[in-house]
């Protein structure tokens, strides 16, 4: 009696393609995670029109400049300031790295440019309102 049952046989598949499944996963991570982040803003900071909306992205600055970081905002300090049509947009960065703002606050992107284009997409033309009241 050397014959497989059908339940063997299914049980054996269910294994290999679960060590599978992993086996690729765990590639995956690791070409993944082996990236260099790119640089969060670049160094001069951003001003771009992007589907007709201007989005201002100024670098933080460690003083009391009138752009940098957060100037009355709701800014952590050493964050940029993303701004759409001159209104401040609030960002946060997670632990890894990912950032996410109070228009796309379950959608994270790697950096504040997708960010606030994504941003854009969302308003749909509307206008941006401030944080915390007027």
């Amino acid at each position: 009696m050397n014959k497989i049952t059908r339940r063997q046989a299914l049980g054996a598949t269910a294994g290999a393609l679960t060590a599978l499944g992993l086996a690729g996963a765990t590639a995956h991570a690791a070409v993944t995670g082996s990236r260099t982040a790119a640089p969060a803003t670049p160094a001069g900071g951003v001003d771009e029109v992007y589907q007709g909306r201007r989005i201002r992205i100024v670098p933080a600055s460690g003083g009391g400049d009138d752009h940098g970081g957060h100037h009355g905002g709701h800014q952590s300090p050493g964050q940029p300031t993303v701004l759409i049509d001159g209104r401040e947009l609030h960002v946060m960065r997670n632990a890894d790295g990912s950032w996410i703002s109070v228009v796309n606050h379950y959608e994270t992107f790697s950096g504040p440019l997708p960010l606030a284009r994504a941003a854009v997409r969302e308003l749909q033309g509307a206008a941006l309102v401030p944080m915390g009241g007027m």
